[in-house]
C-alpha cells in the first residue's frame, strides 16, 4: 500500500486542486451552504479514520443529553440501507452503520439518524415528533452542503494534520487550509502523561488561529469489560487466554494497553468498519473467548454467543481544561 502510495505521488496536485477549488466556491458563496436557526454541531476532521470521532460525538451527547432534546446524525457508514433512517434498538449495523447503533444502544433515550445527505437528514429529524433541539453530526467537516454554527476538529496526537499531505499518497481528505473552518481543535489521542512543553509545542506547529480554541485530549480505557448480559472486571483476563478482535483504523494503542496490563492474548485484526463474512463468523465462533470494541461488538453480537463475546469501552478525557471546553460547547447551545 505504501508503495502504490508513493507511485500515485503524480495525483496528489490534481487531488489539491480540486479539494482547494471546492472550498473555495463555499468561501465565496458560488455553491451554496444551508444554515440553521438551531444549535448544530459538526464533528469530523481532515484526516481518513482513526482520529477519535466517535468518542468526541459520545462526550458530547453525555454533556448535553440531560440539558436539551438531543439527536446525532451520521452517514451510517457501510450501511446496506439508503436515505434517511431513524436508528432503533432493534436496528442492525448492516442497516444502519456500526457507529450509530454504538450510541444508540449506550444512550437510548437520544435520538440517532443515518443520512448521507446531511441536509436531507436534518429535515427529516426536525419533522419527528420529538423534534431535536440540537443536532450533532458525525463526520461531517467536509460536508459543506450544511453550515454548521459551531465545528470541532480532531487530529490524533500521533499523526497531526500539519505534517500530512492530501490522497492518495498522504491521509488529508482536504488541504491542512481547510482547519481554518474549525470553531474548536482538539488533539486527540494524547499519551496522559503528556507535557505543558509537549503541548506549547504543538499548538506552536498547529498554529490555530486567535479565534480558534486547542485543547488536548487522551482515551481513557474503562476497568471492565461488556457483555451480553454481564459485566467483569478487566482483571477476570489476567488468568485466561483470549482472542482480541479488532476492526478499526488503528489498533495499536489497545493492543498497547492490554499488553501494559500483562494480558496473553491473540489478536486478529480487519480493515476499519470490516463487514464480517459468515467464513470469518464460522472461524472466529471456534474461539472460546472474544473482546473486541464497542463498534465491532455491535456487530458481531447478533453472530457470536454472547456469554463469549466482551467489549472494551472506552471514552474520551481532556488532558487538562475540560470545563472550558465544556463551557464553550454549552455556551453555544445557549447563545
Amino acid at each position: 500500500m505504501n508503495i502504490l502510495r508513493k507511485i500515485l505521488f503524480p495525483i496528489v496536485p490534481i487531488y489539491y486542486i480540486v479539494t482547494w477549488l471546492r472550498n473555495k466556491m463555499y468561501d465565496l458563496g458560488i455553491k451554496k451552504s444551508k444554515s440553521y436557526d438551531f444549535p448544530v454541531i459538526a464533528v469530523g476532521n481532515l484526516s481518513v479514520g482513526g482520529t477519535g470521532k466517535s468518542p468526541m460525538v459520545e462526550y458530547l451527547i453525555k454533556l448535553l443529553k440531560d440539558k436539551v432534546q438531543l439527536a446525532t446524525l451520521s452517514r451510517g457508514y457501510k450501511r446496506e440501507s439508503e436515505g434517511f433512517q431513524l436508528v432503533s434498538l432493534s436496528s442492525t449495523a448492516k442497516e444502519v452503520g456500526d457507529e450509530p447503533l454504538q450510541f444508540k444502544t449506550k444512550f437510548n433515550d437520544v435520538i440517532v439518524g443515518v443520512d448521507s445527505d446531511r441536509r436531507n437528514g436534518i429535515a427529516n429529524l426536525r419533522s419527528i415528533q420529538s423534534k431535536p433541539e440540537v443536532i450533532v453530526l458525525d463526520d461531517a467537516y467536509q460536508h459543506r452542503k450544511v453550515k454548521a454554527g459551531l465545528y470541532i476538529l480532531l487530529t490524533p496526537y500521533y499523526d497531526l494534520y500539519n505534517t500530512d499531505i492530501v490522497l492518495p499518497t498522504g491521509n488529508l481528505r482536504e488541504p491542512r487550509k481547510g482547519a481554518d473552518r474549525a470553531d474548536i481543535i482538539v488533539v486527540t489521542k494524547c499519551p496522559k502523561d503528556v507535557s505543558s512543553v509537549k503541548m506549547e509545542e504543538i499548538a506552536e506547529k498547529l498554529d490555530a488561529k486567535s479565534e480558534q480554541s486547542l485543547f488536548f485530549a487522551t482515551i481513557e480505557y474503562g476497568d471492565q469489560i461488556i457483555g451480553i448480559s454481564e459485566t467483569k472486571s478487566i482483571d477476570w483476563l489476567q488468568d485466561i487466554s483470549f482472542t482480541l478482535v479488532t476492526g478499526i483504523a488503528n489498533p495499536t494503542p489497545l493492543l498497547e494497553y492490554y499488553t501494559s496490563l500483562g494480558l496473553k492474548f491473540n489478536h486478529i485484526s480487519f480493515p476499519d468498519h470490516h463487514n464480517f463474512t459468515d467464513k470469518e463468523l464460522k472461524e472466529l465462533a471456534h474461539h472460546e473467548t472474544i473482546v473486541t470494541t464497542e463498534k465491532d461488538y455491535v456487530r458481531l453480537v447478533p453472530n457470536l454467543s454472547g456469554n463469549s463475546l466482551w467489549y472494551q469501552p472506552i471514552k474520551m478525557k481532556f488532558v487538562k481544561d475540560g470545563h472550558s471546553f465544556d463551557d464553550l460547547v454549552c455556551g453555544f447551545i445557549k447563545k
